[in-house]
């Protein structure tokens, strides 16, 4: 017994090593946008629920895709570390630099038609010319996401994260300070508000890439290499793969936004579900935090050939960021009435607000463990897999659900909500039956063939990723 303790008391400290500050990076840099919301909304009602719409459906879809291109790295980076081959890592954030451009070049025309989108989307029209407005101020960030992700991985498969989480900090303190003088007290609105964002953002990207070739990673960065344009196509399905898990998880989010759009006195109720949301993609950033750390920790654990330490990694983040979930419910349920008064000085917002504290309540919880689970499964490579997941517990029973509750039963946002609350419910369960019964073994042998045949000199994509899926679960 006192030897498990001791176990897991260290393995504790080590995914607190990497949790705590990639919580804090996520936190800070997730909060720049929670910030313009919070300022614009009191602008007025339509900038609030436009704006909200604005970055929870379409930059929401474009984070969705950065993040998964980005996320390749986890899985390549992370085992590679483990297995003590860092050279290879200078390469990968290039390649993966040249992907997320490229992606977002292809998102641009999205920013830019965002008004035409919502409105086909059957959006109310007076929060989509706002949202258009807004989104077309910011397509800098779009591209700032491009260069963010790639470093994010970088730094976290090393474990070397409190510089990034320093310069978010700092980002986001100025972001504050030049939201309050130029939206609060000069009165520039909208446009300072989406002004801002654009310094903000690329201030953050420049002194991450300043750290990056600072000499701090010697063996990780040895300058620009022509090898980042050898083999991409093979790279791109490989984080192909990682998008379509993070962006059908991400864009799930946003249809409830959508969803709650075509309902009857849409406005208002957009604005309610945009307070609500909100405050659980806030709390949902701590547990992305421990996603990128058991991450790290799996995928580091799999490629030095440690399968057992793997899985316990994985059931002492599960257990942490439940713990940390369990909190936050209890602190949304006391003050349930207060909190939404952060965004909206409206009474019949902060009401409606404060009658789904509830069920805002439940969710953050089942979100402190749904995204480790997720993170467990980048780390070690099972993409493909819970793509597939997602798409039947989100897409063919949670949006159903929802749609039948909100509409048919006539129960509103609530009944959207509590019908794709069902979804996320399914997805988790399966989610823990899979790393459970993993064959944990067979993992560390997939991430030894995976960093063989990307380390060397033939650079296949592997075809652990493809088809891993038939080794995963004991049969």
């Amino acid at each position: 017994m006192v030897q498990m303790g001791s176990k897991c008391w260290q393995e504790s400290k080590t995914l607190w090593h990497i949790a705590l500050p990639a919580i804090l990076t996520t936190v800070f840099q997730f909060s720049i946008g929670f910030v313009t919301i919070g300022f614009v909304g009191h602008i007025g009602e339509v900038e609030l629920g436009a704006v909200t719409v604005a970055i929870n459906v379409i930059e929401g879809f474009a984070y969705g895709v950065m993040v998964g291109m980005g996320s390749a790295l986890e899985t390549l980076c992370g085992q590679a570390v483990g297995a003590g081959q860092v050279d290879m890592l200078g390469v990968y954030i290039q390649r993966s630099w040249i992907i997320c451009g490229a992606t977002a070049l292809a998102l641009a025309p999205t920013y830019v038609f965002t008004a035409p989108i919502l409105r086909a989307l059957h959006q109310p029209t007076a929060i989509s010319a706002v949202a258009g407005r807004y989104t077309r101020l910011v397509v800098p960030q779009l591209f700032a996401y491009a260069a963010n992700f790639p470093l994010q991985k970088f730094f976290q498969a090393q474990s070397k994260v409190w510089a990034m989480t320093f310069i978010s900090g700092a980002g986001l303190a100025l972001h504050i300070a030049l939201n309050y003088l130029f939206v609060t007290r000069l009165g520039h609105g909208l446009f300072g508000a989406a002004m801002i964002g654009n310094v903000t953002w690329w201030i953050i990207i420049v002194a991450q890439f300043a750290y990056l070739v600072s000499g701090c990673f010697p063996e990780a960065w040895k300058g620009f290499s022509v090898l980042a344009f050898n083999n991409l196509t093979a790279f791109v399905k490989l984080s192909l793969a990682s998008a379509v898990m993070l962006c059908l998880e991400l864009w799930y989010y946003s249809a409830v936004l959508i969803l709650v759009g075509l309902l009857k006195n849409a406005q208002l109720q957009v604005d309610v579900m945009s307070v609500c949301i909100n405050y659980q993609l806030w709390t949902l950033m701590v547990a992305i935090g421990f996603n990128a750390a058991v991450s790290v920790r799996v995928s580091n654990e799999l490629g030095a050939n440690r399968p057992k330490a793997a899985k316990f990694s994985m059931i002492i983040a599960v257990l942490t960021s439940a713990a940390i979930g369990a909190v936050f419910l209890a602190v949304f349920l006391i003050w349930r009435t207060e909190l939404p008064r952060f965004f909206s000085d409206n009474d019949r917002v902060v009401g409606g607000a404060a009658k789904l504290g509830y069920l805002l309540a439940a969710s953050i919880f089942l979100n402190s463990i749904q995204p480790v689970l997720s993170g467990v499964a980048i780390g070690a490579g099972w993409q493909t897999l819970v793509a597939f997941i997602n798409i039947v517990c989100y897409y063919l029973f949670g949006i159903p659900l929802g749609v039948l509750f909100g509409f048919k039963l006539k129960l509103g946002a609530l009944g959207i909500w509590v019908g794709m609350s069902i979804g996320t419910l399914l997805q988790t369960a399966i989610l823990i039956i899979i790393c459970f019964r993993a064959k944990w073994e067979n993992q560390a042998m997939l991430a030894e063939e995976r960093i063989k045949k990307w380390g060397g000199s033939s650079e296949t994509l592997p075809a652990a990723t493809t088809t891993a899926t038939n080794n995963i679960i004991d049969q």
